[in-house]
């Protein structure tokens, strides 16, 4: 199962997504049973490093990120099985790329995970210290959802 996170430039939400679920299989002993990355639906942040801010916070919860921002492309809806959008205009713009009859099945809201509801992840980026640990926290409970999902299945 190979699982793509997506958000709009790929310096915070979605290098954050792809880390904690890193982290997390890691923990478990299953990093050699799922594939995944993340990417930005813009072309605002190629081959940068993730925002100083959500490297920050992402350690300050144990959590390492290692990742060079990139852009969603074609074949990426092709190769992932399952396409995670943190809100719903990153969905919209995934959809964008491709037959939706072909690719919309694999694509999702990260939320959708969320056991406190569903909705947008929010962008932290014009925020401070306590929107980056909000999205933290909603990702980090996303993702205990989530592999519960693909550990089922």
């Amino acid at each position: 199962m190979k699982i793509l996170f997506v958000c709009l430039g790929n310096i915070c939400r979605s290098p954050l997504a792809e880390a904690i679920f890193k982290y997390k299989i890691s923990e478990l002993g299953l990093e050699d049973v799922w594939e995944s990355d993340s990417c930005g639906t813009s072309d605002y942040h190629i081959d940068d490093q993730p925002d100083p801010r959500t490297i920050k916070n992402a350690l300050k919860n144990g959590v390492e990120i290692n990742h060079l921002g990139r852009q969603i492309k074609p074949d990426d809806l092709d190769h992932f099985d399952l396409i995670l959008a943190m809100d719903s205009a990153n969905y919209k713009g995934i959809l964008e790329l491709t037959d939706e009859l072909v690719h919309k099945h694999k694509v999702q809201l990260m939320r959708s995970y969320d056991p406190q509801g569903d909705g947008d992840v929010p962008d932290p980026y014009y925020g401070g210290e306590r929107d980056f640990q909000e999205v933290f926290d909603i990702l980090n409970r996303s993702m205990d959802s989530l592999i519960e999902s693909l550990r089922k299945k």
